[in-house]
C-alpha cells in the first residue's frame, strides 16, 4: 500500500492552481515539459509542491510519461491522481488530458475546503464511471486514498466487487442511516453488522434513485448536498479538433525522440531524475 498521508490544506490549494493552469496551457498548445519546466516557480514555495513539479517535468523527459512522475511521489500524489493521468495518456482511451487535470483540479479544491468522505467517494466514482475509465484499477486506486479510513477501504473492495452485480444505488443505499432505520423498524432486534458510512439524507436520495441510471443519482447528491461536479467531456468532430490531436502528438513523438538522440549521446544522467530530498520519507534520509 502506498505511504500517502492526508497534505495539509494549503497544499491541496496550490495543486488545484497547478492543475487548473497546467489545463488552460495545454489548452494553448503550449508542451508539456516547458509548462512544467516553469510552474514550478509560479506556485508557493512554503508548500511541497515546487519540488513535486520539479520531480515531475524530470520524470517527463526521462520516460515521456507524466503518469510515471505522479506514481513515484506516492507520498504526495495518491494512486487515485496517478491512475487519472495514466488513463489520459492512454491512446486506447477517448479520456483528454485537459478533462484529467480539470477532474484532478475539482479533487483538489475539494480536499481544500473540509471535504466528507461520502462526498469525495461519490466524486471520485463518478469520475471513473463518466470517463468510462475501468472501475477495478480506479477503486483499488481509490481505497488508498489517505482520506478513507479501514471501513471505507473494506466498503471499496466491497464495491469493486460487486460494481455491474448490483445497483449503485442498492450499495449506497445499504451503508446508509436510512438503511438501519428502515431495517430497525421492520425488525426491532436487528442490529447492524457494519457502520453506516452515508447520512439519512444520501441514503434517502439512494432510494429514491434505484433502477434508474446512476447519473441521476450523481446530480441529485450534487444539487441536494453540494457534492462535487464531475467534468462533462464534450465530442467535438471539427477539423480544428482533430488538428489539435494532431498537434498534440507531434508533440509527444518530438519529446521522446529528443530522450532517444540524449541516450544516443550519453548524455542523459539517470541520477538528475532522483526522488527529491524534501519529498523522501524520514527512514530513506
Amino acid at each position: 500500500m502506498p505511504d500517502t498521508r492526508v497534505l495539509e490544506c494549503e497544499e491541496y490549494v496550490e495543486q488545484a492552481y497547478f492543475f487548473r493552469i497546467f489545463r488552460e496551457r495545454v489548452a494553448d498548445n503550449m508542451p508539456a515539459q516547458d509548462i512544467l519546466e516553469r510552474l514550478h516557480e509560479e506556485v508557493l514555495s512554503s508548500t511541497r509542491l515546487p519540488f513535486a513539479i520539479q520531480f515531475l517535468a524530470a520524470e517527463l523527459k526521462h520516460s515521456g510519461l507524466l503518469a510515471n512522475g505522479f506514481a513515484r511521489l506516492p507520498h504526495y500524489f495518491t494512486p487515485f491522481q496517478a491512475f487519472v493521468v495514466q488513463q489520459a495518456e492512454d491512446d486506447k482511451q477517448k479520456f483528454s488530458m485537459p478533462i484529467a487535470l480539470l477532474v484532478l483540479e475539482r479533487e483538489a479544491a475539494y480536499k481544500a475546503d473540509n471535504p466528507n468522505k461520502p462526498g469525495l467517494y461519490v466524486y471520485q466514482f463518478e469520475a471513473i464511471a463518466r470517463n468510462k475509465l475501468g472501475y477495478s484499477d480506479g477503486l483499488i486506486a481509490m481505497a488508498a486514498d489517505p482520506h478513507y479510513d479501514p471501513d471505507w477501504s473494506h466498503y471499496l473492495d466491497i464495491v469493486r466487487r460487486q460494481v455491474g452485480v448490483m445497483d449503485f444505488g442498492d450499495l449506497l443505499y445499504l451503508r446508509s442511516e436510512l438503511y438501519e432505520r428502515d431495517q430497525q423498524r421492520l425488525k426491532p432486534d436487528w442490529t447492524p453488522t457494519h457502520r453506516p458510512l452515508f447520512g439519512e439524507k444520501e441514503g434517502k436520495i439512494a432510494k429514491a434513485s434505484r433502477g434508474r441510471d446512476p447519473l441521476y443519482l450523481f446530480a441529485a447528491l450534487q444539487r441536494q448536498l453540494g457534492y462535487p461536479e464531475v467534468p462533462k467531456q464534450r465530442q467535438r468532430d471539427d477539423v480544428m479538433t482533430k488538428l489539435e490531436q494532431l498537434q498534440a502528438k507531434m508533440r509527444e513523438l518530438e519529446t521522446r525522440l529528443r530522450l532517444a538522440e540524449g541516450e544516443l549521446r550519453g548524455s542523459v544522467d539517470l541520477s538528475q531524475f532522483g526522488k527529491p530530498e524534501l519529498l523522501k520519507d524520514d527512514e530513506e534520509k
